[in-house]
């Protein structure tokens, strides 16, 4: 199927060929939906802190960093933000058409909420000061033109990162600037070093890079403490093949192979490459103004308080399952680490699983604990679109908790569409992570995913229809065969900007 030209591109790229093969295979056959369980809720795999154990939480944390432990926040940053204005995308569109003010905004209630309130936005009077520079008139048309395109302030183009998210008085904000503020209030170590990795688009780096020199002085002299910002790119080699709609390998003009960005699953190779204690994951356009960042510092670093606390009895077990065989360990401490790994770490054995070997029951508890851990928020389902917490069948047979999106999950059926009915609760994208064992060496991240939980889209180039095959989510099947503990946070946590009129949001006016 592939040329000698092929197979040199497809190394050339880091990529193996073995790799793209088994891409292709997965267009043939397409991915099984995971089977689901149950919903997780609180009590049955969602932890809920009260008062007390949110403050002893945050001391535990407070006081591991005072002791060394070096906090990280990794913070996916590369989306474009182009839909976040589809609707004034449509909008410009129709002006451009000829369609008449009142007609345009008649149709499209979006642009004309954006134009209405037009004032209220973080990025109002550069708008408008683009408008001016080009003698132009404050009318709709121009107040959606010079918003996204390149005679102005061209958003439409940039990504979410660089945007004015949020007005102060003495300067407005993107959520690059809002992510340094928010991090060093809990990604600092006892040094005073803030560590933030962001990772952006080859194209927009020099941008962020840009902003960072203009800002960092600033920000480390009003906040007291010195930054330490890097960036990394998305990986070529996790690049996917793209297929025609026959399934063959589709090529570009020139007759090269098409290769696409997999998702964001494939962060996890920019993650594996990071050193911390505790790593923070948070989106980029999950970002408030400062009057409302204090729910957001606390649940974060109760969330690794409580990563913490139970990270030092999963390296208890790693250290005596690693450094003892089977016939060095009673049966108390096995039947102990068991009940750690079923009813604390949230997985079960497989259905009819009895060990009754000694040596079985070890080699079992030896693999289960010898993995990532990892704490995720959940917040309660108020109608927010996002994947959900869900007890689901793991590959070997065991039930544990994962994070599952919608298109995970067999729409056909309703046994499983009922369970997902009775979900309370969906993901914020609000994890807490600790990727090192007990002796302090990191895992590969790489040798716990499950490529089984891809996905397959359909998408165009130069006008012929394609099919692009993206990697297991970031935190669904990247993570898929982690330690993992659910707990509750509150909704206030959670405010997301996926249209550019989420910022009229009372959470993002100041």
């Amino acid at each position: 199927m592939f040329s000698a030209k092929d197979k040199t591109q497809i190394t050339s790229r880091g990529s193996e060929l073995h790799t793209v093969n088994s891409q292709l295979v997965n267009f043939e056959n397409g991915f099984p939906y995971l089977q689901i369980e149950a919903a997780a809720s609180v009590g049955k795999g969602i932890i809920r802190l009260s008062e007390e154990d949110l403050i002893k939480r945050i001391e535990l944390f407070d006081n591991k960093v005072i002791e060394g432990a070096k906090p990280l926040k990794f913070i996916p940053a590369s989306g474009a933000a182009s839909r976040m204005f589809k609707s004034l995308f449509e909008a410009l569109e129709a002006f451009e058409n000829g369609n008449s003010e009142s007609s345009v905004l008649t149709e499209n209630k979006a642009a004309k909420e954006y134009t209405e309130k037009f004032n209220q936005f973080a990025f109002a009077s550069q708008v408008e000061e683009s408008i001016q520079k080009e003698g132009e008139e404050k009318n709709s048309k121009n107040k959606i033109g010079f918003l996204l395109n390149s005679k102005g302030l061209n958003y439409g183009s940039l990504p979410k990162g660089l945007l004015k998210f949020h007005a102060y008085e003495k300067s407005n904000r993107t959520p690059f600037e809002e992510h340094l503020v928010e991090g060093a209030k809990y990604a600092k170590d006892n040094n005073g070093v803030a560590k933030l990795h962001f990772t952006v688009s080859p194209e927009h780096q020099p941008e962020f890079e840009k902003l960072l020199d203009i800002i960092k002085e600033l920000y480390e002299k009003e906040l007291n403490v010195k930054f330490d910002i890097s960036f990394s790119q998305q990986k070529p080699s996790t690049d996917t093949i793209a297929v025609d709609l026959n399934n063959e390998p589709f090529r570009e003009n020139d007759g090269k192979l098409l290769f696409r960005p997999a998702g964001h699953g494939a962060l996890i190779e920019n993650l594996n490459d990071l050193d911390a204690d505790v790593i923070f994951i948070k989106n980029i356009d999950n970002v408030v103004p400062d009057r409302l960042k204090k729910p957001t510092i606390d649940y974060k670093k109760a969330l690794a308080g409580l990563l913490l606390k139970f990270q030092d009895k999963l390296f208890f077990y790693q250290k005596e399952l690693n450094e003892k065989g089977p016939t060095a360990l009673d049966s108390a401490f096995l039947a102990a680490a068991s009940n750690f790994l079923e009813n604390t770490l949230n997985t079960k054995p497989a259905e009819n699983q009895y060990y009754t070997e000694k040596e079985q029951l070890y080699r079992y508890l030896k693999e289960k604990l010898n993995r990532p851990l990892r704490v995720c928020g959940m917040v309660k389902n108020e109608g927010e679109p996002g994947g959900g917490p869900f007890w689901a069948i793991n590959n070997d047979g065991t039930v544990s908790l994962h994070v599952v999106e919608s298109s995970q999950i067999d729409p056909k059926s309703v046994q499983q569409q009922n369970i997902v009915k009775n979900a309370t609760h969906f993901n914020p994208v609000d994890l807490v992570c600790a990727t090192k064992n007990y002796k302090g060496e990191k895992f590969n991240l790489t040798e716990f995913t499950d490529p089984a939980t891809g996905f397959i889209s359909t998408k165009s180039k130069d006008g012929k229809e394609l099919k692009a095959q993206e990697l297991p989510g970031l935190w669904n099947g990247a993570m898929s065969n982690w330690n993992t503990l659910f707990v509750e946070v509150p909704i206030e946590t959670f405010n997301p900007v996926k249209t550019v009129n989420d910022l009229l949001r009372e959470q993002h006016l100041e």
